[in-house]
């Protein structure tokens, strides 16, 4: 089961999130009564949300290689944006030629 949220993670993080956040705890540990950074997280970073919640609920902490973890979640969410916004400016030269 966890290899099945794993993937749909890759495919679709906010999917994901919901399903996690319904069925589970795993979001309410990691983040505690926190309310505001579980849902801005939702909205721009969703890949960095469950990548730090598996390193909290994992180790406890962020510590060593649990930083590459979130870090390189983090650099995948901010890639996906970029390379929409990439795509969409060039989708735009081409049709206004």
């Amino acid at each position: 089961m966890p290899c099945l949220v794993g993937i749909l993670a890759l495919m679709t993080p906010r999917l994901a999130v919901v399903l996690v956040w319904l069925f589970s705890d795993y979001i309410g540990r990691a983040v505690g009564d926190k309310v505001l950074v579980p849902v801005l997280a939702f909205l721009f970073m969703p890949l960095t949300l469950l990548a730090y919640c598996f390193a909290v609920n994992t180790h406890g902490s962020l510590e060593g290689a649990w930083w590459i973890l979130v870090i390189g979640a983090a650099l995948v969410d901010l890639g996906i944006i970029g390379g929409g916004a990439k795509k969409r400016r060039r989708r735009e030269i081409t049709v206004s030629r």
